[in-house]
């Protein structure tokens, strides 16, 4: 009988002796590849914390104990021991397992994580909750080498060094965020977990002791001095010297030295910090080969691995677009916050390295150092996901338009992305972007519309927001040939009813005109901000009913700010506004998810005949 026959709740695995444990682990890595080959996934980052994961589920117990996985992308392994293996067929699928921790699937998800950095504020948090109740429980961040050294880890580290509040953190050092690790903290764990002269005195004094009865009561003896020998070796007490507890580095592949580790770090009343280092893609050799190829992959044939695909894509034409641009204009650089390969910079960074800055997971300072540079006659691209740009919200305002810098963010992943699920579905930016003022707002209709609204972006001199999608096109489009601020474009024109979408879903208005054959005018939203008063007041002039189209929840979108200003021009039609409704948008593909919000193409054509049916009244 397989070891992973055996785990069927969270209880199981403490009733496996230590070989079954590492046969349990090549089993969970074996199932792993299999079940993210069919669905897709975050796979490397799960391969790595195998070991890492039996061993904190032996010695915690989680149905009074809790836990947070960073990220949360790194969570497959502690669902299929918490008893969620069975449903791993549905993985990331419509109405199946979500791809991170999710508090209604299990009662052994404490707190939803699906961006970096949030898990020692929690944890920080439910502990300090504990303590008040007077109540007796262990509490676990387990964060990754690149969020640790994100501005709100270093932030939580700082306030629980200072009050020695009781938790434990598993720092998963594995060399990678999703590209790799940048910073001054990245090479001070490199340094600490290689440093040759510490490593090769433990493997030698090991060597000559192990196999003899006074040499395993040296070995423990030793091991009370080894702290000290370390902290003489290894270049600082970074974390010691912060307040917290300092173990490590240890093997996070050696289930016996982990458990040991764990159990130990449980009996110390206050912060501790375990150094733990692992492999990402361990166990499947193309993904320990290039990890970052394997964060997050769609589904592929396990035996050949991932495979390049040549199909054209928004990042990809954003990338060739910004290099083919640059190399005529030396002021250009392009930033990117630990996602070279996801944003499309992978050429740029080669081509030009000296004019490449990737800061690591730092949303925020990303957004000022584009600032900064911006006022000393740079011209920085900042290329982000839509929902990483959320966090930094406050240096958009404060430090980029409030001073009317012309910083350009390359907002990649705009609108549904699709199996991620909620925690990076991109439809709010247009809504917080809207309201700040010096923001103007563009979207390409078409993937070669992006080089044109790029070129004509490097040249202005304020704050600009190029939205895009992620994928692909649903149909070609001509590009518009010039871009004039604040113009819109026309597609076709027809009688009765004028739909103004934006981004993608000009295409979908499109699409749904040729399907239906429909006499309809289409309006391309090219600017979000500002619009298009001309246009405005041609429809209110004609009296044509409205149909808005966007990718973004309707609070505070396209469709919501074009009625304020009809309201102020005495619009006398009607309007619909289509977008997404107050709420998060769960994971599903990209189809599943319009149809389930009315925003596929049959639904859109409901709304479009009442439209024109209370025209023809």
């Amino acid at each position: 009988m397989k070891q992973l026959d055996k785990i069927n709740n969270i209880n199981d695995i403490k009733k496996l002796k230590s070989c079954e444990k590492k046969e349990l682990a090549s089993e969970i890595r074996e199932f792993l590849i299999d079940k993210v080959a069919k669905n897709g996934g975050h796979l490397a980052s799960n391969l790595g914390i195998v070991e890492l994961t039996i061993s904190l589920c032996d010695v915690f117990d989680f149905e009074k104990d809790k836990i947070i996985f960073d990220v949360g992308h790194q969570s497959y392994v502690y669902k299929i021991l918490t008893g969620r293996k069975d449903k791993f067929d549905t993985l990331r699928k419509y109405k199946g397992l979500r791809g991170f921790p999710y508090k209604k699937e299990s009662p052994y998800d404490f707190f939803e994580t699906g961006h970096s950095s949030t898990s020692i504020s929690a944890c920080i948090g439910m502990a300090r909750a504990r303590d008040l109740n007077k109540e007796n429980y262990n509490i676990i961040a387990v964060i990754g080498d690149g969020a640790i050294s994100s501005g709100m880890s270093l932030e939580a580290i700082n306030d629980i060094g200072f009050k020695k509040t009781k938790m434990i953190i598993i720092l998963n050092d594995n060399g990678m965020s999703i590209s790799s690790n940048v910073g001054g903290i990245s090479s001070y764990l490199s340094r600490l977990s290689l440093n040759e002269k510490y490593i090769k005195l433990k493997n030698k004094v090991k060597y000559c002791l192990d196999d003899t009865r006074f040499g395993n009561v040296s070995i423990k003896f030793l091991s009370r001095i080894k702290d000290g020998i370390k902290k003489t070796l290894v270049p600082s007490k970074y974390f010691e010297d912060m307040g917290l507890i300092y173990i490590g580095p240890i093997d996070g592949h050696n289930i016996l030295e982990i458990e040991k580790v764990l159990r130990r770090a449980k009996k110390i009343d206050g912060p501790v910090i375990i150094h733990v280092v692992t492999k990402k893609g361990k166990g499947y050799k193309f993904a320990e080969e290039t990890p970052e190829k394997y964060h997050g992959v769609s589904s592929f044939d396990k035996e050949y691995g991932v495979q390049t695909s040549n199909k054209a894509t928004y990042s990809n034409a954003f990338g060739k677009a910004l290099v083919k641009i640059a190399s005529h204009n030396k002021k250009i650089v392009a930033i990117t916050a630990a996602m070279q390969d996801g944003v499309g910079l992978k050429e740029f960074a080669r081509r030009f390295p000296e004019r490449y800055f990737d800061v690591g997971i730092a949303e925020e300072h990303a957004v000022t150092l584009a600032a900064g540079m911006a006022v000393s006659k740079i011209k920085p691209v900042f290329a982000v996901y839509s929902t990483f740009l959320q966090r930094g919200f406050d240096q958009i305002i404060h430090d980029v338009c409030m001073q009317n810098s012309p910083v350009i963010f390359a907002i990649d992943r705009a609108g549904i992305v699709g199996a991620d699920g909620e925690t990076h579905q991109g439809i709010v930016d247009l809504s917080y972007l809207s309201i700040i003022p010096n923001m103007t707002i563009v979207s390409p209709k078409c993937i070669n519309e992006l080089e044109v609204l790029l070129k004509w972006g490097v040249k202005q001199n304020f704050p600009l927001a190029i939205r895009y999608p992620r994928g692909g096109d649903y149909l070609e489009m001509t590009p518009i040939k010039k871009v004039i601020l604040g113009k819109w474009e026309y597609i076709c024109q027809g009688q009765s009813l004028t739909i103004i979408a934006t981004g993608k879903m000009v295409q979908k208005a499109y699409q749904i005109k040729k399907e239906y054959n429909l006499d309809i005018t289409i309006v391309n939203a090219t600017f979000i901000k500002p619009l298009d008063i001309d246009i405005l007041k041609k429809i209110v002039k004609s009296k044509d009913n409205i149909l808005t189209l966007e990718d973004n929840l309707i609070n505070g979108g396209l469709g919501h700010n074009i009625l304020l200003k009809l309201n102020e021009l005495n619009y006398k039609g009607k309007i619909k506004i289509l977008g997404f409704n107050d709420k998060f948008i769960e994971q599903g593909t990209i189809e599943e998810l319009y149809k389930q919000e009315h925003l596929d193409n049959k639904s859109i054509k409901k709304e479009i005949d009442k439209l024109m049916k209370k025209q023809d009244n």
